[in-house]
């Protein structure tokens, strides 16, 4: 014989009915979905927030899971602007070219290429944030499509406004479901952001709390001088490192990254120019500049745009006594270095003198085993008839010492090596 099941007991009066139950259920919803934001330092979250200012399209590199998507949505809800997602990968290449759509008379007038509804909403409201999620799950003929989209912001017929900002997501292919490398030509028109989580940042955002995005403040006092330094750093780079210009990479997967181009140094240029205008620090410089050109480019970038702002030794040389060095190590090993190649390229008594003297402030002020290796090349340029300037005997313990401990260090490496 069939089981029945127990009938349920009849509802108690006053009891809720089932649909308020479900009412109840979105209330709970509700309060799970009501956070706030808070002014908290991220450098991911900056990094985008700059480079969506610049009106540069952005890809955001992460594992399943790791929040890029929300990340877009909440930075969509603090900017004030309109969230249009589009699933690259669920899309045909037409539904970024456009479909044909014949009129009355297409001899004359032509084929139009229509354009999808979400390309409509958005030139209506002439202003929003485009979302490419999935990038990297989109087969070649729709990330083809993709490259007038990304770069002209054309879709069929239709130009997106420049109010419209363009942010996409991928996961990378080994867990991405039947992912794709990207194309070179889709991968050189992005800013590539590797957005890993912040563990306070989570726990934070899940006790109710997440960071607050906020476009950057660009002070228009510094937007000539921002142009210029920016122009001086990539043209400087680029002049004295002319292989950097293009380079495309060998592997599939690093050319679905970022690599350097004309049009990503032009990219590159602009964010620095953005960065310097607002102020933004270095780790968050950091992150576009090699999200935009690679890491090996944009890091020979980086350590360039360093030494712009040295002093230069001639005017060290001509005061000594007034010099301020740089108080980082690698810095100031450039500054004194570049005293020393003055000194050799011009070499006279009076420059040597206040090389000793800029020599002995350094070892002064900060690492004095920085000042050895200068010290020792600026002794071999001494002249028989030039006297041994005081100063060097402040010098003499810090380069014997650094001699031993030298001679110590290859002794030791010596005995090792024997002992095997």
């Amino acid at each position: 014989m069939p089981v029945h099941a127990p009938s349920a007991p009849a509802d108690h009066p006053g009891s809720p009915s089932p649909a308020s139950q479900l009412d109840i259920a979105g209330a709970l919803t509700a309060l799970l979905r009501d956070t706030t934001t808070e002014a908290r330092p991220d450098i991911q979250l900056e990094a985008l927030t700059l480079a969506v200012a610049a009106d540069l399209p952005v890809l955001l590199w992460g594992e399943p899971g790791i929040g890029k998507t929300a990340a877009l949505t909440q930075l969509a809800d603090d900017l004030d602007l309109p969230l249009t997602t589009v699933i690259a990968s669920v899309h045909e290449p037409s539904d970024f070219s456009g479909l044909p759509v014949v009129g009355d008379d297409p001899a004359g007038q032509g084929v139009p290429m229509a354009p999808p509804d979400w390309a409509v909403r958005l030139v209506r409201a002439g202003r929003g944030l485009l979302f490419l999620d999935e990038l990297s799950t989109a087969p070649p003929a729709v990330q083809a499509a993709l490259l007038r989209l990304v770069l002209e912001r054309r879709v069929g017929a239709l130009r997106l406004p420049p109010g419209v900002r363009i942010v996409a997501a991928a996961n990378p292919r080994s867990s991405a479901a039947d992912g794709w490398e990207l194309s070179p030509p889709l991968a050189n028109r992005f800013v590539h952001l590797q957005w890993v989580h912040d563990h306070d940042v989570v726990v934070r955002g899940l006790g109710g709390t997440w960071p607050r995005a906020t476009l950057p403040r660009l002070r228009p006092e510094h937007l000539a001088g921002a142009v210029d330094f920016a122009r001086r750093a990539v043209c400087g780079l680029l002049a004295a490192r002319p292989s950097l210009v293009h380079r495309l990479p060998s592997g599939e997967t690093r050319r679905g990254g970022a690599w350097p181009s004309p049009r990503s140094w032009d990219m590159t240029l602009t964010l620095i120019a953005f960065a310097t205008a607002a102020g933004a620090s270095r780790d968050v410089l950091s992150l576009l500049v090699r999200g935009t050109v690679g890491d090996g480019p944009g890091l020979e970038l980086l350590a360039a745009m360093d030494r712009m702002d040295l002093p230069d030794p001639e005017t060290l040389l001509a005061d000594p006594a007034a010099a301020v060095l740089p108080e980082r190590g690698d810095l100031r090993q450039a500054v004194l270095d570049g005293v020393v190649a003055a000194v050799r390229n011009r070499p006279d008594r009076a420059r040597w003198d206040a090389a000793w003297s800029l020599l002995v402030r350094a070892a002064e002020t900060g690492a004095p085993d920085l000042v050895v290796v200068p010290a020792t090349t600026l002794a071999a340029f001494r002249r028989e008839e030039w006297d041994v300037p005081a100063s060097i005997e402040a010098l003499a313990g810090v380069v014997s010492l650094s001699r031993r401990a030298g001679e110590a260090a290859a002794r030791a490496a010596a005995a090792t090596k024997g002992g095997r």
